[in-house]
């Protein structure tokens, strides 16, 4: 007699194996929905170019966020070179070098923003970017500290003829002590004259007067308020009053149209016979060639330069003067600041094409246009 609970049994063990079926099934299911979100979310993260090579932690970062061409062989594109790569690209990561106008930007009509490493702009074309609704930003802030260290200190080599003396000693001329050897001027207790009093600007004013006891003056399009005029411990005044008085000049005002050859023949025959210049802000500030011609003539007794018109090529009337300190545009080149201004940029691009805003905008005004 067949047991009461046989036919049950079977019927149960064939329910089991259904449920078993039905559990597969739908974890298949589940997981193919998953990877297909997985896969659709990747084809839909926004594209960018990365224009220059730049820290390789900062190519991982923005990877986790977006399509990435990075240019990591760091090659020099041609304006059609760099529009050809911004096909199909809503972002780019640009470092100064880039030009970004009206020509590119017709031709480029997917991309939103661009983010400058640098806290300089003169690369962008601020009003073509406004126009077709392309939001710039730069790198502000986080490099102030670094260029006025540096500022400070190519003033220094220049007062003191740092690079003319080397370049005597390494040719074997050094053969005697001389009461007048390289003989140059005081830093300390000098004055200081600063032309564009911006965060850099006040950052040197402070090195100079509370560091090394320096008079300090300034001209600037507006004049600071009081309160940073104290901690400055800095005067207004006009430029050309800053000019004849100065006994080191220190240009780190931004370049514009306006402020194109601010320094040329005539101001720099205003100022002292034994005066220094530097110039750690923009290229085409200065008239090199003004430049050269008047250190040759000792019009000036030295100049500092970090920037160049036309750089990287340099005027090559000042290659053939000693009494200048040359330097390739490095002012804000130190490890933990060059990652800070790449993380800055980076941190705009994930902020913005993210549905966030940007944390430097240059022109926010872009962001009516589309």
């Amino acid at each position: 007699m067949r047991h009461p609970g046989a036919a049950v049994h079977r019927h149960e063990h064939h329910l089991v194996s259904l449920s078993d079926i039905a559990v597969l099934f739908f974890k298949a299911a589940f997981n193919f929905i998953r990877q297909f979100i997985y896969l659709d979310t990747l084809m839909s993260k926004p594209k960018i170019l990365v224009a220059r090579a730049v820290f390789p932690e900062i190519i991982e970062r923005l990877s986790q966020h977006f399509e990435v061409e990075s240019n990591q062989a760091d090659v020099l594109w041609s304006k059609a070179e760099l529009i050809a790569h911004l096909q199909g690209k809503q972002g780019v990561f640009t470092t100064g070098g880039e030009r970004i106008d009206a020509e590119l930007l017709a031709a480029c009509p997917d991309l939103k923003i661009c983010a400058n490493m640098a806290v300089g702009y003169n690369n962008f074309d601020i009003d073509a970017m406004t126009a077709a609704g392309v939001l710039g930003t730069n790198a502000p802030d986080v490099l102030t500290e670094t260029t006025a260290d540096f500022g400070f200190a190519l003033m220094m080599a220049t007062a003191r003829r740092m690079t003319e003396s080397e370049h005597y000693l390494r040719a074997g001329k050094w053969t005697k002590w001389s009461f007048d050897m390289f003989a140059g001027s005081d830093i300390h207790g000098s004055t200081l004259g600063i032309l564009g009093m911006g965060r850099i600007g006040q950052g040197i004013a402070k090195r100079g007067a509370h560091g090394f006891g320096m008079k300090v003056i300034y001209h600037n399009r507006s004049r600071l308020d009081a309160t940073l005029e104290a901690d400055c411990k800095a005067r207004y005044v006009s430029k050309e009053e800053l000019l004849k008085t100065a006994d080191h000049v220190v240009l780190v005002l931004p370049y514009s149209a306006a402020s194109h050859h601010t320094i040329g023949a005539s101001e720099l025959a205003l100022m002292k016979p034994t005066a220094t210049l530097v110039n750690i802000a923009r290229g085409g500030i200065v008239d090199d060639a003004a430049l050269a011609q008047a250190l040759k003539n000792k019009v000036i007794a030295a100049a500092g330069l970090d920037v160049f018109e036309g750089e990287p090529k340099v005027h090559p009337d000042l290659l053939d003067v000693p009494n200048v300190v040359l330097t390739p545009h490095i002012a804000s080149s130190t490890m933990p600041t060059r990652l800070a201004m790449a993380s800055l940029a980076a941190a705009n691009l994930v902020a913005f094409l993210g549905g966030q805003p940007a944390l430097t905008p240059l022109n926010p005004a872009a962001l009516e246009r589309k």
